[in-house]
């Protein structure tokens, strides 16, 4: 009976990683792009979809309440995917302050406090690729920021900056620049504005 339990806890914390990187996928693939009408949110993840998540190891530290995928980490749920050397989970302190992953607290996304991409990271859905060194995102503030030469693409159109900052909850976003470095844009018109002339 007793060795059941750590294989309980396995599949528990299993379970946590699967819906946190779900939060993850959705987050950083329903936020819209600069510009983009709110009426165009289209393809948002849906709780139907599976995930799939490659790595080459994946570790969890119970008492430090994180869950590190390492070596070439991919989740992929339908047309998003999310690629980095290293993604992180880092769950919030139990209300006691303890550390300890509680099993009624296990499978709750509530108990997320940022998840981490680091190394190489590329953001996909369809046209738009997002990419940067790091990616976090907030789960208290729902705030996402792409640093390290942060790119965004869609179809021909580029942003280029240090950081690309997502408020999700406000719909709006902000790249910023470094002193060395501006913001810059290439935006082309659609061809729709093209027939028009």
């Amino acid at each position: 009976m007793m060795k059941d339990v750590p294989r309980l806890k396995k599949s528990r914390v299993v379970c946590l990683v699967l819906l946190i990187v779900s939060l993850l996928v959705w987050a950083v693939m329903a936020a819209p792009v600069a510009g983009e009408p709110q009426s165009q949110k289209k393809n948002q993840v849906t709780g139907s979809e599976p995930i799939r998540i490659d790595s080459d190891r994946l570790d969890a530290y119970n008492d430090q309440r994180l869950v590190v995928f390492s070596g070439n980490a991919v989740a992929v749920q339908g047309d998003k995917t999310i690629k980095s050397e290293k993604i992180l989970l880092y769950y919030k302190k139990g209300e006691s302050g303890t550390q300890k992953v509680a099993s009624k607290e296990v499978g709750k996304t509530g108990d997320l406090e940022r998840i981490e991409a680091k190394g190489n990271v590329i953001l996909t859905q369809g046209e738009r690729v997002v990419t940067g060194d790091e990616a976090v995102y907030y789960q208290g503030s729902q705030k996402i920021v792409m640093s390290g030469n942060a790119v965004m693409r869609e179809n021909r159109n580029i942003i280029r900056g240090d950081r690309i900052v997502v408020f999700i909850n406000e719909n709006r976003g902000m790249v910023e620049s470094t002193q060395r470095k501006r913001v810059t844009a290439t935006i082309y018109p659609s061809e729709k504005d093209e027939k028009k002339k």
